[in-house]
């Protein structure tokens, strides 16, 4: 048990105080069903109410494991060219602890032809973080980066996003969290770096029961290395949902949803990683739940793809 404390304590501190690590914002399997945590041009997109929840368990059996957890709302106005949402992450990765709290705005941009909108999103809010720096075994007595905790300290920021869609595809583009700033005086290099986020996906439809969605996501973060997830989804009659998701240089992954009605859908993923950690856990399990909620007489539209 020792080693493994060890071990995790040694990696807690290069993602701390090494500028050749980045802070991390926490990654899904399904990242297809979370895009107001990276984009606030999504919010209002779904033409109703919606409320999307994510739980993730990264490398089960491996001790100090990430736990994220996201929390989404957003609905467009009475004006339904304005769109309003609020997003909540808990992200625990062993000592640390990172909760957001964010507000979002979009405005969207109708096009004569066709069902295809443009919208342009603002994110403010905040961050606040904890770091428990005396559950870390460190190799020198006393390193005055690791003896002060870190309680509660509060970082505000702001993002900003493009999302363009139609009912067949989508494209998007942002940065959540703009402002690099550190936390608590403890080390210059424990920054939160800007993180740049691109999305493109659609549907294509096989025949009157089947379809496809292939979806990608891209992350950009200056010392991280790139990240690219695809995935590609089976659709069947518009209510089971199966696919498998790659992770470049990192994980694989299958995930199945299914559509209880129109308004509800659950979802659980579970995804695999490639490289040498791989052999001290025993992979990582996701459940999501999303619900729309219908005020309108005239219905929802059904059914929604992303």
């Amino acid at each position: 048990m020792k080693n493994w404390k060890l071990i995790i304590s040694a990696v807690l501190c290069l993602v701390i105080d090494q500028t050749s690590f980045a802070q991390q914002e926490p990654q899904f399997t399904q990242y297809f069903d979370n895009t107001l945590f990276v984009n606030p041009a999504y919010a209002g997109s779904r033409g109703v109410l919606n409320m999307t929840a994510i739980h993730r368990e990264q490398w089960i059996g491996f001790e100090g494991r990430p736990r994220s957890t996201t929390f989404s709302i957003h609905s467009p106005l009475k004006y339904e060219s304005v769109g309003v949402g609020l997003t909540m992450v808990n992200d625990q990765l062993g000592p640390i602890t990172q909760r957001m709290v964010y507000g979002d705005f979009s405005y969207s941009l109708r096009f004569k032809e066709g069902d295809r909108k443009l919208s342009f999103g603002l994110k403010g809010g905040f961050n606040m973080i904890s770091v428990g720096s005396s559950q870390l075994v460190t190799t020198i007595d006393n390193d005055p980066k690791l003896i002060q905790s870190i309680r509660n300290t509060i970082n505000p920021n702001f993002g900003f996003g493009m999302y363009y869609h139609t009912p067949r595809f989508f494209l998007g583009m942002s940065t959540p969290r703009i402002i690099e700033q550190s936390y608590g005086g403890v080390s210059s290099t424990n920054i939160e770096r800007r993180h740049y986020f691109g999305i493109i996906g659609g549907v294509i439809k096989m025949n009157s029961d089947w379809k496809l969605r292939p979806t990608s996501q891209i992350k950009v973060t200056q010392g991280a290395p790139l990240s690219v997830d695809a995935s590609i989804t089976t659709i069947f009659k518009d209510k089971f949902w199966f696919g498998g998701m790659y992770r470049l240089g990192a994980a694989y992954g299958i995930f199945t949803q299914f559509m209880v009605n129109d308004q509800f859908k659950i979802g659980i993923a579970s995804d695999f990683g490639t490289q040498a950690l791989k052999n001290y856990n025993s992979g990582t399990f996701e459940m999501m739940l999303s619900y729309d909620f219908n005020f309108k007489k005239k219905g929802i539209r059904s059914p929604r793809y992303f």
